[in-house]
């Protein structure tokens, strides 16, 4: 997820006890909450570097135990073992929060490059952030209400706001994972072209928890084929039922010469790694064919979502890279 919301998980964790592990602890644990990203120093590279890099070693279960003695480091913390385990929970903390997005973290590197995703949450997702910034504020006011009446200190408080942040943050996580593994068996329980699904990916939403973006893939008359449809699976009694023949519906195209040709520069074979649900396009254009790749996991057809590639191919077979 996006920094704010890793550094209030770390600021929750030193709130609930860990901060008193040494000196400058909630420094330190918001610090190592967000170690793993010091490989968004990629991104001076280029955005086909960025995507090749980010998210390598540094998010990986191997080396968190390394990426766990910089935040001490820079905190000048004196080295103990309660100490590196305090950063260490909050560099996994990362990782767990990581993992639960649609990006993908390679858990298991350098053993494997296996993304591994829940897809449970976006980049930025409003509801955690509501969590967080809730037990934030409601200590500030208990901070502002005891220096008013003159009462002593606000630690009790502090620590069970922030153990209730975390409680609550794990409850809605499990909430949105039955929400997830819901929609994606109410998509598999139907048919696609008179078959059954070849593949079935739940997306979340923007706002609201259980409504789900599902792409769908089947063949059908011999054909290929991308279903992009949404699924609600709220309790409440107003949700609409799920309809396999709405949304929007495209088919694969089958690979040209051209592809090969593409997939010779350095950016589409970085991409074509990174991608999870690799979608082309190809288009006539004026001085040549236009080709795109794209990942569904971020955008439609036709809209080039995040990280999407793009080149035309000359008559000469000559790729400009757009």
């Amino acid at each position: 997820m996006e920094n704010l919301t890793h550094t209030l998980v770390g600021l929750m964790l030193a709130r609930c006890g860990l901060e008193k592990v040494t000196p400058r602890g909630a420094g330190m644990l918001m610090l190592a909450a967000n170690m793993p990203d010091i490989d968004a120093i990629s991104w001076l590279g280029g955005s086909t570097t960025y995507l090749e890099y980010h998210r390598g070693p540094t998010h990986a279960l191997l080396f968190a135990p390394l990426v766990a003695l910089l935040p001490m480091l820079l905190v000048r913390a004196k080295f103990s073992l309660r100490t590196w385990l305090a950063s260490l929970a909050g560099v996994l903390s990362h990782l767990l929060i990581d993992w639960t997005m649609a990006y993908g973290t390679p858990l298991l590197l350098p053993f494997s490059p296996r993304r591994w995703r829940l897809d449970i949450n976006n980049l930025v997702d409003i509801w955690v952030t509501v969590i967080l910034l809730t037990a934030l504020a409601a200590t500030l006011l208990v901070q502002m209400v005891n220096r008013e009446i003159g009462a002593k200190g606000n630690n009790g408080a502090r620590r069970g706001w922030a153990c209730a942040a975390l409680a609550g943050l794990l409850l809605f996580e499990g909430t949105r994972w039955f929400s997830h593994e819901k929609a994606i068996s109410v998509m598999a329980s139907h048919l696609y072209g008179n078959v059954p699904a070849k593949k079935i990916t739940a997306l979340p939403g923007t706002f609201n928890p259980f409504l789900w973006r599902g792409v769908v893939e089947y063949s059908a008359q011999s054909r290929d084929y991308i279903l992009i449809t949404g699924v609600n699976v709220s309790p409440l009694s107003f949700a609409p039922p799920y309809d396999p023949n709405a949304g929007r519906r495209y088919p694969v195209i089958d690979p040209v010469p051209e592809m090969s040709n593409v997939m010779r520069t350095r950016p589409f074979q970085v991409f074509a790694r990174f991608s999870q649900l690799p979608f082309w396009e190809v288009v006539q254009v004026e001085g040549g064919t236009r080709l795109s790749l794209m990942d569904l996991r971020f955008g439609d057809p036709g809209v080039l979502g995040f990280g999407g590639v793009t080149a035309v191919v000359d008559p000469a077979g000559q790729v400009h890279l757009r």
